[in-house]
């Protein structure tokens, strides 16, 4: 990388991160000139990490780093109070040996501007998402990005994009794509293992709700920068309820991109098409906003489950029916899955993450496509997000998996992108 090419990405982030510290709202139009090439990572290299993000599952990742292989130097976070916190927790539970070394940022630009980083954890809500980690890739990282990626299908069109440009490794934190009993499950029924599907049943994922109009006012907390907090959706005036993010559509979809980015994924990944979606959907006359959808090869799959599996689906087949869930599998007759390979161990109450992260920091190094890439995490997600318009409009629609866009429908075609508030729209990538 030429002297020029790094101080014209150093004074662009340098002039973000002032501005950040401010609190003023950062444009993100990046010139060619300020992007930058990042280094190669060696296979004896430890990885120096920074956390953007300090909310629970950031903690919970944190402590899945492994020590061997990588170092969290840096944390950021737009609440001081609760990137204190979650320094101060990680601290007393002693299991991070360097915690008290660890740099506190006040926004992922200052952290990337002020820290030599081989790749940033973005662990931020949904709706910011996408856009800290262009900030990250732009200033030469690599990604490990939280789930659902995404709030609507053309900011992840965008983030692929920008990915793939720059030549970047990023996973997406659907961290079954990592987990042995679901990488067997999945394809004993994509390879035709199972014979042909009849359909595919999955949990009946619950949508959020809008952001009432009425919502008052409150006194916003200590420390949090509640402009930037709120990213490129519209700026309202700070309530509580607000923080409760993932229920509100304006902000996430409820669980349906929640544990619906895991569930749908594993249906991706078994129907064959982590690289494309579904090409129509349609509501199911049963009601309670359930939905169905098919895929070009003709597979369908009914969102009809009250308690499906959360993480996967059920796969009725011809030689039986196989329940694929997070690292679980049950079948029927059982001798479907007597091959099947050890469960991973558990690290924590459901939460296994170690193989997921190596499977990133392999890739790191060798520049492979990870397990769970950016088009598999926006494909997955992009189902999700379908399934949302097709409740909210409640008809029949047909979708074109190239062109991202229905065919016909005007009106669902609105749906597909977002205005994004000023300051907070896309980079030049």
């Amino acid at each position: 990388m030429s002297t020029q090419h790094t101080n014209s990405r150093r004074n662009f982030l340098k002039q973000s991160a002032a501005l950040a510290m401010t609190g003023v709202a950062v444009p993100t139009l990046v010139p060619r000139s300020a992007l930058a090439q990042g280094k190669t990572v060696g296979a004896n290299d430890r990885i120096i990490v920074g956390f953007v993000g300090t909310g629970g599952r950031a903690k919970q990742l944190m402590s899945h780093i492994p020590q061997e292989r990588a170092k969290i130097v840096a944390v950021s976070d737009l609440w001081r109070g609760k990137l204190e916190n979650a320094v101060r927790e990680k601290k007393e539970q002693g299991q991070i040996p360097n915690v008290d070394e660890w740099k506190l940022y006040n926004s992922d630009l200052e952290l990337f501007e002020n820290e030599k980083l081989d790749c940033a954890f973005v662990i931020t809500q949904d709706f910011c998402r996408t856009l800290c980690a262009m900030h990250a890739i732009l200033a030469g990282l690599d990604v490990y990005a939280e789930k659902a990626l995404t709030t609507y299908i053309a900011e992840g069109r965008a983030l692929v994009n920008c990915v793939r440009k720059h030549k970047k490794i990023l996973q997406v934190g659907s961290q079954q794509r990592s987990m042995r009993l679901n990488d067997y499950g999945c394809g004993l029924v994509r390879d035709g293992k199972l014979g042909k599907i009849k359909v595919v049943q999955a949990h009946n994922y619950p949508s959020g709700r809008y952001i009432p109009k009425d919502l008052g006012e409150e006194n916003i907390p200590d420390g949090l920068n509640w402009d930037k907090w709120q990213g490129p959706t519209e700026s309202r005036k700070f309530n509580g309820q607000l923080l409760g993010w993932m229920q509100w559509k304006e902000y996430a979809n409820g669980e349906m991109t929640n544990w619906g980015a895991h569930g749908i994924d594993q249906v991706q990944w078994a129907a064959g098409a982590s690289q494309t979606g579904p090409v129509e959907l349609y509501p199911l006359e049963s009601g309670n906003g359930k939905v169905g959808f098919k895929y070009a090869n003709g597979i369908v799959v009914n969102l009809d489950l009250d308690n499906g599996p959360m993480g996967g689906a059920v796969f009725r087949c011809e030689k039986g029916n196989l329940e694929v869930n997070r690292n679980n599998l049950k079948a029927n007759p059982e001798e479907l899955i007597k091959d099947a390979p050890e469960a991973d161990p558990p690290e924590g109450p459901t939460w296994i993450a170690k193989p997921h992260i190596e499977n990133f920091f392999d890739c790191m190094v060798s520049r492979k496509l990870p397990n769970a890439d950016v088009e598999i995490g926006h494909r997955s997600v992009t189902a999700c997000h379908l399934i949302g318009i097709t409740r909210d409009l409640n008809r029949r629609l047909k979708w074109d998996p190239d062109k991202e866009q229905f065919i016909g429908d005007d009106e669902a075609n609105k749906l597909v992108d977002r205005p994004r508030r000023k300051e907070f729209e896309f980079p030049e990538v």
